[in-house]
């Protein structure tokens, strides 16, 4: 039903999250997070069906524990920089372009024939990493 007065909507910092690491997970401070597809986190792979999430603010070792028996703050909103895939590298024609997910920290120009997940937009290039917001 639409509000008829005004309402306190409750509030969230949605630029560092508290998320549920993935079952068998071990995640690396710096390192690129995504969610599984079951909405876990972990760690950047090559897979089509990982959603980027941001970069990990500490390292979580959930090895042997449940999906969801540790938890990871994650960096969201913001650009960071990751390696880049040597093979399939991000090129300054690439800038304002999708990247694609290689491994926790390093991105590629193509989805690898379906089998990268998007990481983002390229927004900087530098000798040592490619800038993905």
């Amino acid at each position: 039903m639409a509000l008829s007065a005004d309402r306190n909507t409750p509030m969230k910092d949605g630029e560092l999250v508290n998320v549920p690491v993935a079952t068998n997970a071990k995640i690396y401070a710096g390192s690129l997070v995504a969610l599984n597809a079951s909405g876990y986190a972990t760690p950047g792979a090559v897979a089509a069906t990982l959603t980027y999430l941001g970069r990990a603010e500490e390292q979580v070792d959930n090895t042997g524990g449940a999906d969801g028996a540790k938890t990871v703050n994650v960096r969201r909103k913001k650009a960071f920089k990751f390696k880049n895939y040597g093979s399939d590298a991000v090129v300054q024609a690439d800038l304002g372009k999708t990247c694609y997910i290689v491994d926790d920290e390093t991105v590629a120009k193509t989805d690898g024939t379906a089998t990268r997940s998007v990481a983002g937009k390229v927004v900087g290039l530098d000798s040592d990493g490619v800038w993905v917001e």
